[in-house]
């Protein structure tokens, strides 16, 4: 580096996980092996989200900035020969989104300082990446209390030949869940065809949004068990677990370019049968202490003496009119004995008709086989998970399918900063993205220049 020797950012403890709020202290460290003219040491801090249209790109095509910051530590002058340290201080805002990495976007968060040398002289700057954890709370979530059902009934056609329906329920204990929690999934499959199923699965579904003029879906399915198979004419209830591993949270409040959502995928290989179950992953679990009390429904009324009217103000000639007189009625004609038998067969409504398939009885697991119910985890799905644990009776036998298709991509999952809650048998270290390393962002210049917002 010619004259410079060291030029480093330094946060105060070492520290790299902020939150929204926070201030941002440290200091910027300057070793010179000869005498620098220079005119200004700026120090700059700023968090901005970048979507491009390819894969691992940093060409970014629509941007949104979420602010940006300067400072100067020393004006114009010299730099001495030896070690200069210039300290600083930022607050970040309340509003900064959670740090985010995925395929198409990024939201980055990053301490830049810059020295400013006179014409004709190389400039100077370099750059030190930091990670933002804005918690998601689930109990603060819309609707999350309660179970998440759903069911569809499905034609089995074999050689283009109807020969019955599947019906499939499926449900989820909870809606809401964070690492290290189990999503404890239930299926119901009542096979009234004749032919027996393709086996049955259950993934943990993620979705990534990229907002731009032609949004980008990137799907991918982060866990995959599987069961058996239903033979035919028969009704089985399958229940599995699936472990969420570290995942970013389901809402990055703050930001408006990338959505991202979760959900449990139910399905057979045959018929093709398939349901989706939303959920959302967060950073602080579900408290049952919290939930809502359900409303009693308020008993019918009773009739009772105050709902008649007050006849002690009131003119009673004109609530009892006096009507004029009536001949006697004359007696109405017997009606004919009716047989005994008669009674069988009075009227009465017709019986609730059943949905097909819906309601098959007592659950039969006749020759129902589990084929395999050890979790599946896409090995990319921990790229950025050290000293994450996993039991040993779980196994990693490589990613799930993932669905294709025109926009849909089938690389490595997104990641977020966060720590691990909600598992005591599990460790609960501090997960981290990629560190973002050196420079590979766009040339931007220097900080007085007006960075563009694009949301």
């Amino acid at each position: 580096m010619g004259k410079l020797q060291e030029f480093v950012i330094t946060f105060d403890k070492n520290k790299v996980m902020y939150s929204p709020g926070d201030p941002i202290t440290g200091t910027v460290t300057i070793k010179l092996v000869q005498p620098l003219q220079c005119k200004a040491i700026k120090v700059n801090c700023n968090g901005f989200c970048g979507i491009t249209s390819k894969v691992n790109d940093t060409a970014w095509t629509v941007e949104e900035q979420y602010f940006n910051s300067t400072i100067s530590v020393a004006d114009k002058g010299t730099l001495k020969q030896g070690e200069h340290t210039f300290p600083f201080k930022f607050l970040i805002p309340d509003s900064a989104p959670t740090s985010f990495e995925g395929n198409y976007g990024r939201i980055i968060y990053r301490v830049r300082a810059f020295i400013d040398t006179p014409r004709f002289a190389k400039d100077y700057n370099t750059e030190k990446a930091f990670y933002l954890l804005s918690l998601l709370n689930l109990n603060e979530v819309p609707d999350i209390w309660g179970t998440c059902s759903s069911a569809v009934t499905q034609q089995f056609t074999y050689m283009l030949v109807k020969t019955g329906t599947v019906v499939l329920k499926a449900q989820t204990d909870m809606k809401g869940y964070t690492p290290g929690q189990i999503i404890q999934v239930t299926a119901n499959i009542h096979n009234e065809s004749g032919k027996t199923t393709g086996n049955m699965a259950a993934s943990l579904m993620q979705r990534v949004t990229y907002e731009t003029k032609r949004p980008t879906h990137d799907v991918r399915t982060i866990v995959d068990v599987e069961g058996g198979v239903v033979k035919a004419g028969k009704e089985v209830e399958w229940k599995e677990q699936i472990i969420v591993p570290p995942l970013p949270q389901s809402s990055l409040a703050g930001c408006d370019l990338i959505k991202i959502e979760y959900y449990i995928k139910v399905n057979l290989k045959s018929p093709d049968v398939m349901l989706t179950l939303p959920i959302h992953i967060g950073n602080v679990s579900l408290d049952k202490k919290l939930q809502p009390l359900k409303k009693a429904t308020p008993p019918p009324a009773e009739h009772t003496p105050a709902s008649a009217p007050d006849t002690s103000t009131t003119d009673t000639s004109a609530l009892n009119p006096t009507l004029p007189p009536h001949p006697n009625p004359k007696p109405a004609p017997r009606p004919t004995p009716r047989s005994r038998l008669s009674i069988n067969n009075s009227p009465s409504a017709p019986p609730a008709e059943d949905h097909q398939g819906a309601e098959g009885g007592t659950p039969m697991n006749d020759g129902f086989t589990n084929k395999r119910q050890s979790q599946l985890v896409s090995p990319n799905a921990f790229s950025y998970a050290p000293g994450l644990f996993f039991s040993q009776n779980q196994q990693h036998h490589g990613p799930g399918s993932v669905p294709s298709g025109p926009m849909f991509s089938e690389s490595t999952v997104a990641t977020a900063p966060y720590p691990l809650e909600g598992a005591s048998s599990m460790p609960i270290p501090l997960i981290l993205p990629p560190d973002y390393g050196t420079s590979a962002y766009p040339q931007e210049a220097p900080p007085s220049y007006n960075e563009s917002c694009n949301t």
